[in-house]
């Protein structure tokens, strides 16, 4: 089982510790486009404009600085620096030594700087989205593509992959459908089903927890999954077809 998750938009930094080592990333294939990317967004954050082209406010001004030094910021594991809604809900720090090797192994992220990294994978802060486009280069996503099809799919091969991703992040890598499934969250009232944003942030969050910490073999089909997840939420499996992932549901009460 692997757990694909989008990075959080905020990161926290790296209070020390040496600068990131491409090479020593999961999925190496990808050393030189990660050295492209992280080039291609130093010169556009050293830009007068480098705010605007990013797509960020006012307020993320040293972020932004921070990305034209990324090769000398210290870096700290992926786990540590992705923050907020669905990291927080994930709850890393809690978990037990062999649910971090457990976490270590089935979380990858899918990044608009590194293309995908594993939780332990030790990187620097960076402010950069996956729906943003860079000179030379165009929109992340088509960007990363083929180069994550290539890398991530023989690593993926034999497992099934529980889609945490958003949709910009999804865009940038389709893995095989018949082996994954999307997870999508709900709130019903009175019989009537809305699509939430916060709440589907953490439910995901909840969901990886829930899937690292339960105790027995980790699911290896859409319908295992499914009734691990039916352990703590109502939901419903939407069976996949020859080009569209499988999807479930949780469904949750408003």
């Amino acid at each position: 089982m692997l757990i694909l998750l989008p990075p959080s938009e905020g990161k926290t930094p790296a209070g020390a510790g040496v600068p990131v080592d491409l090479a020593a990333l999961s999925f190496p294939e990808l050393t030189d486009a990660r050295q492209e990317v992280a080039e291609a967004l130093a010169l556009v954050s050293g830009r007068e404009d480098a705010l605007a082209k990013l797509g960020v406010g006012a307020s993320l001004v040293h972020e932004v600085s921070r990305n034209t030094r990324l090769a000398h910021e210290p870096a700290a594991p992926a786990h540590s620096i992705y923050t907020g809604v669905l990291f927080d809900a994930l709850g890393y720090q809690s978990l037990t030594p062999a649910q971090r090797r457990k976490a270590d192994s089935a979380v990858v992220v899918v990044s608009g700087l590194w293309g995908a990294v594993g939780f332990a994978d030790s990187i620097p802060a960076y402010r950069l989205s996956m729906s943003v486009g860079l000179p030379g280069l165009g929109k992340l996503a088509s960007y990363w593509k083929p180069k994550l099809a290539a890398a991530v799919a023989g690593h993926a091969e034999g497992h099934l992959l529980v889609d945490c991703r958003s949709s910009s992040y999804a865009a940038a890598w389709v893995p095989d459908p018949a082996r994954t499934v999307s997870v999508n969250v709900f709130t019903e009232r009175d019989g009537v089903r809305k699509v939430v944003s916060h709440f589907a942030k953490h439910t995901r969050g909840e969901l990886a927890r829930h899937l690292i910490v339960r105790r027995g073999k980790a699911p290896e089909t859409p319908a295992q999954l499914a009734k691990a997840a039916a352990e703590k939420w109502t939901v419903e499996l939407v069976p996949g077809t020859a080009r569209k992932a499988h999807s479930l549901n949780i469904i949750l009460e408003d």
